[in-house]
């Protein structure tokens, strides 16, 4: 529901992305600069554009702002649907619960269960690309990658590696039994009207479902990563004023729709451990164990 009252679902994907961007923890130990604006809605405070160098650096740092806001537009060959990174990292990824980019830069390399190994930031970044915005992956030493990395790395300014102290990803919701009819009744008179009533997304938010929307494989693909999001940062104008109930219903409606594939997602999660809400069969594990 970008920019007018409704769901938004995406992408996905998932912390950096809105492939894999909940968290059990409201906060990481230390402190951070935010604000808070009239709506009640959170931001981490980032460094001011006064603060973008000159020359190639400051060229590159405001092309990887420009690609995320602007994603499909910008790399039509890497992305397959029509969310942005911007989607999912409201607010130019400052704003607080709704997988923050301040401080992501200073989390990686980390080690990640989905992949069962140590990821770089490219490899997050890619993460992205290929799930909430099912398209394909950016070569790790492409222009536009280090333009994003720049970006992201300026966001993070000053924060220190791996002791960082700003919120990340999404608080996750404790687990409820949806209800979907009562989703797709909240979903008409509630996020329609940004999204579309089938789902395809309109000039004012993006498709939750369908082609053009995240695949199954993103974070958001999941129920309870996208129960918190909504319950968080949805209706885009009024966040915070559904029910952890309303929440849950709307996010079963959405996700009970078709959405493409993940070539490779049984592989995810290979030694077995692969969160509950995870809505495809992986190693060790099969859909509803």
């Amino acid at each position: 529901m970008v920019g007018r009252p409704l769901l938004l679902l995406v992408t996905v994907i998932t912390t950096l992305g809105a492939c894999e961007i909940a968290r059990t923890d409201d906060t990481v130990a230390g402190s951070d600069a935010r604000t808070t604006d009239v709506a009640g809605i959170v931001r981490l405070s980032a460094p001011a554009d006064s603060e973008i160098p000159s020359g190639a650096l400051g060229e590159s740092i405001r092309r990887g702002r420009a690609l995320l806001a602007a994603t499909p537009d910008s790399l039509p060959h890497n992305v397959g649907g029509q969310l942005r990174c911007t989607s999912c990292h409201l607010d130019d990824g400052t704003r607080v619960n709704a997988a923050p980019l301040v401080g992501v830069y200073a989390r990686f390399p980390q080690f990640r269960d989905r992949s069962n190994s140590v990821a770089t930031i490219q490899d997050r970044v890619n993460d992205c690309f290929e799930r909430s915005m099912n398209g394909r992956a950016l070569a790790s030493d492409s222009r536009e990658m280090r333009d994003i990395v720049a970006w992201l790395a300026f966001l993070s300014r000053g924060i220190p590696v791996h002791r960082d102290s700003t919120p990340r990803g999404i608080p996750l919701l404790a687990a409820m039994t949806p209800d979907t009819a009562a989703g797709r009744a909240q979903f008409t008179t509630t996020c329609a009207a940004c999204h579309g009533m089938e789902g395809q997304g309109t000039p004012a938010g993006p498709p939750l479902w369908g082609p053009k929307s995240y695949n199954i494989g993103a974070s958001m693909a999941r129920l309870r990563t996208a129960a918190s999001f909504i319950k968080y940062n949805m209706p885009n104008d009024r966040p915070g004023t559904l029910t952890a109930q309303q929440a849950f219903n709307l996010a079963a409606y959405v996700n009970s729709h078709a959405r493409p594939d993940l070539a490779g997602k049984e592989n995810d999660w290979p030694r077995g451990d692969a969160p509950s809400d995870v809505p495809y069969a992986t190693r060790g594990r099969s859909t509803g164990n």
